[in-house]
This record gives structure tokens, C-alpha cells and sequence, in this order.
């Protein structure tokens, strides 16, 4: 668990240093994107190390038809992940799209998944993503993008269902079934 601990800090803390610390992020000029970039790999890294070597210790069972919820949100997460490269109508509707769908991810996935290093990980996810809000909103102003043309929109749909399809398959291959046995 405490790789897990260890790689949550890590990713959030170089998430947030260029907005917390912005001086200090500009100060280290283009050596400050690679750090970032390193102590988002690094964090990554001890995250999925750390999870997947996690004792499961159960807090609380999740009811069966969580997993339909789960799936209907995570197909919204991508679709708003998506949304941040979309230069459809639907560019410029919402400020923090990929923060948004990291809001989503965490909380579908809070509901199936009742142990404690699952409480941890994506409580600690959606935590971070309401914070990261929360400063860019403090320290940016934001100048909305005009929308393009429909099609763009239907596009995104396509690659939301090609994505979400791709995410299950991962699912499934790394032994964890995430539809309804």
C-alpha cells in the first residue's frame, strides 16, 4: 500500500506543481516540463505497482447492478475525455473536459469497487481532479473556443464507442471482466 501512497503523491504533486509553484515551474524553463512529465511516469508507475501488489481488504460489497452504472459513466468519461480535441459544436461547451472525465472515471469506478486500496486510488483521483479545477480556475482565465462543424461531433461519438471498446478489451485481458457475469 504504500507504493500506491507514495505514487498518488508523486502524481498529483507533479500535476499541480506547475500551477501551485508557477515561479518555480518557469524558473526550471524546459527542464521544468520534464520534470513534470518524469514525476507523472514515476507516479504512474508506483501507482499500478503499488495497486496491483495492494492486499484486497474489503471495505464494502458494491451491489451487482453498480457494473451497468459503472460502464454507462465510463463510456461518458471517454466521451468527455474526447471532448478536449473534439474541434466540434461541442468545443468550448466545457472548460475542464479531461478533468471532468477523470471526475467521472473516479467516482464509476468508487462504485464498483469496494476495497481499500480501490477506495484509496480513485478517491485520491477524484480528489486531485476537483483540486486541479479548483487552481487552474484561481490562476487562468479561460477564452472560449469557438464550436466547428457538426460532423466533428459525430466523429467523436465514433471514437468514443472505438475507445471504450478498446478499454473494456484491456479490462478483459488483464483478468478483470467489466460487464455483468
Amino acid at each position: 500500500m504504500v507504493l500506491l501512497v507514495l505514487g498518488i503523491l508523486l502524481w498529483s504533486a507533479a500535476h499541480l506543481f506547475k500551477r501551485a509553484a508557477p515561479t518555480a515551474f518557469e524558473g526550471l524553463g524546459g527542464a521544468g516540463k520534464g520534470l513534470v512529465a518524469a514525476g507523472v511516469f514515476a507516479g504512474l508507475a508506483l501507482i499500478v505497482l503499488g495497486y496491483r501488489g495492494a492486499a484486497f481488504i474489503p471495505v464494502w460489497s458494491p451491489p451487482a447492478f453498480m457494473v451497468h452504472i459503472n460502464n454507462l459513466l465510463m463510456l461518458g468519461a471517454v466521451f468527455l475525455f474526447g471532448m478536449s480535441a473534439t474541434k466540434g459544436r461541442l468545443r468550448g461547451k466545457m472548460r475542464h473536459p479531461q478533468l471532468t472525465a477523470v471526475k467521472v472515471w473516479a467516482v464509476a469506478h468508487l462504485l464498483v469497487n469496494g476495497d481499500l486500496a480501490s477506495i484509496l486510488l480513485f478517491g485520491s483521483m477524484l480528489a486531485w481532479a476537483v483540486a486541479e479545477v479548483v487552481v487552474i480556475n484561481r490562476s487562468t482565465t479561460w477564452d472560449r473556443p469557438e464550436p466547428g462543424p457538426a460532423k466533428k461531433d459525430v466523429t467523436l461519438v465514433i471514437v468514443t464507442l472505438v475507445v471504450f471498446t478498446v478499454i473494456t478489451g484491456v479490462h478483459a485481458w488483464l483478468g478483470v471482466w467489466p460487464f455483468p457475469s
